[in-house]
Parts: structure tokens; C-alpha cells; sequence
């Protein structure tokens, strides 16, 4: 059988929850996974050094058999520098969130008034703590990220020296930024390398491939795999995985969210073997954002078997995304 190894593997864009939703996605992660940036957008938003503290001690406990680093955030408010001093140590990053773009979201900023701002990120610029961006506008769901990239003009030039993330980009105008500014990067997600909108509402809903930014164009797709299958030194792999109960996306009103986390690497070897790339994949999923985020993460060998596998109904009761379908990789051995 043909394998292939990857070496700390790391997802830099993920919602584990919290409570018993916590306690059934955090283990998914840590079996695979080195090491997560968890996002903070919980009920209420992870904003002090306390709540960061706390959310970790919670992770961990959920993981206590595999060897996995949380790497923290904040949700962002306009922090003064004493604050920040004092949590650095805490975190790996802060993220943003537009009020009330997705889920959590309503505690978010409402205007990118710079001066309002320039405390906060002239502070995260000199401390050196990363933005992380969900870059959307609040206008028709096909343009809010391309109608964003202003903004992000507006923060790259005032705050050159300040590291921002585009998170879970979409588009090919968001591809384009990334080599605008020296100080943009981003994340993509593995379903926003397969899905297009039409593999969610082309035909009956698929709510379990709904997600926010929601899936967009094939000249979108291609833009994203261009730069995803060269790891461009810019970008690096966040599945953005979001797990919600069944309940909450088999309904009307479905909640957005792809839960890819169990499922990532294998999905990932798929894609890029397709491509003939599988030797770029090291750098996508762990080498650049080593080297972005400067961090360097524990061992962690996963070796992935060309096999047949049959992506499970449910994980603990969390739907994945292709549920029940065949896909070419599995997980053969951790080390």
C-alpha cells in the first residue's frame, strides 16, 4: 500500500466548543493533530486572561491521552497595552470578528474606525501578537469577502507591522491580497478546496457542507487550490472545523459550520494527490505556520494509507462532512 507521512501536523482555525460538545470534538483533534489555534467566539466570548486560562484547563482535560497544544486566543475588543503585556504569554493570537457575521459573533466590531482601533494594534503590533480576521461584510453573502479585502487594505497599510490572517479565505480576490501587502497571510479550510456553492444548494440543500464565508465559485476554487497545492509561504491549512448537534443542521434555519476535523488529513492526501503535489502537503499543514506564527510544536508522526475508507454517520454524534461516503486515505498509524 502507498503511504504517506506527515510531521506535526497542525490546524490553525478551529471551534471546539465547550462542555460536552468540547468533550466530544477536542479527542477527534488531538488524535491527528499536534497542535490547534482554538478560536474564542464561545457564549460568553473568551476576553480575559482568566477565561483563556480556564478554556485551555478544559481543553486539555479533554484530551488527556494524546499529547495536542491548544494555542489560544482572544476575542477581540480594543484592549489597552498593559493588558495585552500581561496575556501575551496566554495566547497565540487575537481574533476579529465583524458583529454579528457568524456564529457568536454579536459581541464583534460594529465600525473599522482606525482611530478607535490604532491603540489595540499599534499595542499588538510592538508586543508581536498576530490578527486573526473573519473577513466579511455584512452585504450579499456571494460578495462579503470580496467586499472586505478594503478593509483589509485599511489595516495592512495603517499597521505594517502588525501580522494579520485572513481567515478561511474564499475567493480569488482574497488570493490576490496575499501578495499586496507583506503583512497578510491566510488560512483555508480542506472543504473550501472541494466545494463549490452548487455542492450546496445546486441541487437539494446539503446543510452539512454549509458553512460561513459560505462556498463560492469554481474560478474561486481553482484561486485557492493555486496557492494551497504550492503552499505559497503565505498560507497554511485551519479546517474553520465547526461542530453543531445534528438537531441544529438537519433543521430549518440550519446552523453554518463543515465539521472536517477527523476527516482532514485524509481529505487533504486526496486532494493533493490528485494534483501530483503530496510532496508541497508537509509545508501546507505544518511548516508555514510554523514559520508564521513562530511556533514549534511537539513530535508528532501520522502516517496516512492509500486505502479505502468509509467516513463514519456520525463522530459522537457530530454529522461530518461526506458522511457515509468513500474516500481514498486513511489514518494508518500515530506516532
Amino acid at each position: 500500500m502507498k503511504t504517506h507521512t506527515l510531521l506535526m501536523p497542525l490546524d490553525m482555525h478551529l471551534h471546539l466548543r465547550d462542555a460536552v460538545m468540547l468533550e466530544n470534538v477536542a479527542p477527534l483533534s488531538a488524535y491527528s493533530f499536534s497542535g490547534a489555534l482554538i478560536m474564542p467566539n464561545l457564549v460568553p466570548p473568551v476576553t480575559t486572561i482568566e477565561d483563556v486560562k480556564a478554556y485551555k484547563e478544559r481543553i486539555i482535560a479533554a484530551v488527556p491521552n494524546d499529547y495536542f497544544e491548544p494555542y489560544m486566543t482572544l476575542f477581540y475588543k480594543n484592549y489597552d497595552k498593559r493588558f495585552l503585556s500581561e496575556v501575551k504569554e496566554h495566547i497565540t493570537a487575537i481574533k476579529l470578528y465583524p458583529a454579528g457575521i457568524t456564529t457568536n459573533s454579536e459581541g464583534g466590531v460594529s465600525s473599522f474606525d482606525i482611530e478607535e482601533m490604532r491603540e489595540t494594534l499599534d499595542a499588538m503590533s510592538i508586543l508581536g501578537i498576530p490578527l486573526c480576521v473573519h473577513g466579511e461584510t455584512d452585504g450579499f453573502v456571494m460578495d462579503r469577502e470580496a467586499e472586505f479585502m478594503n478593509i483589509y487594505d485599511l489595516l495592512a497599510t495603517n499597521f505594517p507591522d502588525l501580522k494579520i490572517i485572513m481567515e478561511h479565505i474564499t475567493t480569488k480576490e482574497a488570493v490576490a491580497m496575499l501578495d499586496k501587502h507583506k503583512n497578510l497571510y491566510a488560512t483555508i479550510t480542506v472543504h473550501h478546496l472541494l466545494l463549490t456553492l452548487d455542492d450546496v444548494v445546486g441541487g437539494m440543500m446539503m446543510p452539512h457542507n454549509f458553512c460561513k464565508p459560505i462556498a463560492k465559485r469554481p474560478e474561486d476554487l481553482d484561486a485557492l487550490l493555486s496557492v494551497a497545492l504550492e503552499a505559497h509561504p503565505k498560507v497554511m491549512f485551519g479546517s474553520d472545523s465547526a461542530p453543531h448537534s445534528k438537531e441544529k443542521k438537519e433543521c430549518s434555519g440550519c446552523a453554518a459550520g463543515v465539521f472536517s476535523a477527523p476527516i482532514a488529513l485524509q481529505l487533504l492526501c486526496e486532494i493533493f494527490e490528485q494534483y501530483d503535489k503530496l510532496d508541497n502537503l508537509q509545508a501546507f499543514v505544518s511548516d508555514n505556520a510554523q514559520n508564521i506564527y513562530g511556533i514549534c510544536p511537539e513530535f508528532k508522526e501520522v502516517i496516512l494509507e492509500k486505502r479505502p475508507f468509509v467516513i463514519p454517520d456520525t463522530y459522537n454524534g457530530v454529522v461530518p462532512m461526506y458522511a457515509g461516503k468513500i474516500i481514498n486515505w486513511a489514518i494508518e498509524s500515530i506516532e
